[in-house]
């Protein structure tokens, strides 16, 4: 059988155009053959079809032929893990290490297989990020028993906080870790309250836990019962030498109706922002992904999608699926004229944005004229408009720190300090990172009508 199931694989790779393979046979798996009867393992319902559909005859014929069978050749198509068998389980961890695949910690939700440390792409924005939940995992070179991730969505907070996870669960199998939500943590005390059954739900917390990682902490604001016993949990926890990893939409300090008592306890810990990634790192993320897809990308497509998909890591990942997606369905090259269809279809009616737009949008907000932006002016009232147009410039745009001085009739080191002044003020200052917020949002909504 196996033979037989390598022979219709090469087949297959002869009949099968290259990047409509790497896509959508690759992925298959060989639960079983009785009879004349073949089940074949598709990773969800999607490629199901899909291959059901455009691939399934050629499949069946390759087979009927490699087999012997002729004509009596059945063919049955199964998402992996649907319907679970000793057989299906085995052919699923054998031959599908599928990046959607999970691992089940010892308590709360799986771990995605592919979010682990080795597939983080490490850029400016997110490296001391990074470098704490490692140390965190491997209890090396960090003194924190507790580290605090923020940041907006889709920029690699759950990744490292299931990295933490899968790193432990490889070196110390024996550590029980346990991931979730706030959400879940108080969903699940607020049941133990009504099943009376609040002891055992503090015993589980405080007693059987070796690794505490809490998602989206952001969530807690006003759950004052959930609060109180998470503040007493997190007490146990680190009295008794455990590590926690927190993730959450902002800092401690600006987390909404929170308890002092639990606020203090969260901003003892490392806390560190993940800033959202510069074009260098989207241009990283892009190639490794594309590598562990499988997927052969042109090198101006790669820089199409990392220049204009300026969002997050999920928005750069649906960028590159779509096209990969896309080609394979129409059977068309991958080239630039097809990445620019995707991106179109995704951020339609997004402005382009140059530094040009940044001063214009700066000027307006803060009431001053360009010429008085780049002026040699140190008025307190140009200082901060300038240094948040360099800062934004340097954030949304490719345009390089001289090019940059340049427009702003301002020397390097000038540009460094305006830049390294806004990072600061944005981790103490929260009126300044609303500030930046706005401006982020103006960038990457669609442009009003007089603007852009």
């Amino acid at each position: 059988m196996e033979k037989i199931w390598k022979d219709l694989r090469g087949a297959l790779k002869r009949r099968i155009a290259a990047h409509s393979y790497r896509m959508w046979i690759e992925p298959l798996g060989l639960e079983r053959s009785e009879e004349g009867h073949w089940v074949i393992l598709c990773p969800n319902a999607f490629s199901r079809k899909r291959v059901q559909d455009h691939f399934g005859e050629t499949i069946r014929a390759e087979l009927a032929r490699l087999s012997g069978g002729g004509e009596g050749v059945r063919v049955e198509f199964q998402v992996a893990g649907r319907r679970p068998s000793r057989g299906a389980e085995a052919a699923a961890s054998a031959q599908l290490p599928l990046p959607s695949e999970a691992i089940r910690p010892h308590n709360g939700r799986f771990l995605r297989r592919d979010f682990t440390f080795e597939h983080f792409v490490v850029g400016a924005g997110n490296d001391f990020a990074y470098s704490a939940s490692l140390s965190l995992a491997s209890r090396k070179g960090c003194t924190q028993p507790a580290v605090f991730l923020y940041s907006g969505t889709g920029l690699g907070k759950s990744h490292l906080s299931q990295a933490i996870g899968h790193h432990v669960l490889r070196h110390s199998p024996q550590e029980r870790v346990y991931y979730m939500t706030a959400e879940d943590f108080s969903n699940e005390m607020v049941q133990a309250f009504r099943r009376d059954a609040l002891d055992q739900f503090k015993a589980k917390y405080r007693r059987q836990c070796d690794v505490l990682l809490l998602e989206d902490v952001h969530g807690l604001g006003g759950k004052e019962r959930t609060q109180i016993e998470l503040a007493a949990t997190l007490d146990s926890l680190l009295e008794s030498g455990k590590r926690i990893l927190f993730s959450s939409a902002c800092r401690p300090a600006e987390i909404p109706r929170l308890h002092d008592s639990l606020r203090s306890r969260l901003s003892c810990s490392l806390i560190t922002a993940i800033e959202p990634p510069n074009h260098r790192t989207r241009l990283r993320i892009l190639q490794h992904k594309a590598r562990l897809h499988g997927y052969e990308i042109p090198a101006e497509v790669f820089e199409f999608l990392a220049t204009e998909l300026v969002g997050d890591v999920r928005q750069l990942e649906s960028g590159l699926n779509g096209v990969a997606a896309r080609s394979s369905l129409l059977g068309s090259p991958i080239d630039l004229k097809l990445a620019e269809t995707v991106v179109q279809q995704m951020i339609s009616g997004r402005r382009r944005i140059t530094v040009e737009l940044i001063k214009k949008l700066v000027c307006e907000h803060y009431r001053v004229s360009e010429a008085e932006l780049v002026s040699p002016s140190r008025r307190q009232q140009l200082v901060r408009p300038r240094q948040m147009a360099i800062f934004l410039a340097r954030r949304f745009t490719d345009t390089p720190l001289q090019a940059i001085g340049r427009s702003f009739n301002r020397y390097h080191a000038t540009v460094l300090h305006s830049i390294q002044a806004i990072e600061r003020g944005v981790k103490t200052d929260p009126a300044l990172r609303e500030q930046v917020d706005f401006f982020q949002k103006r960038l990457e909504s669609p442009p009003p009508g007089g603007l852009g």
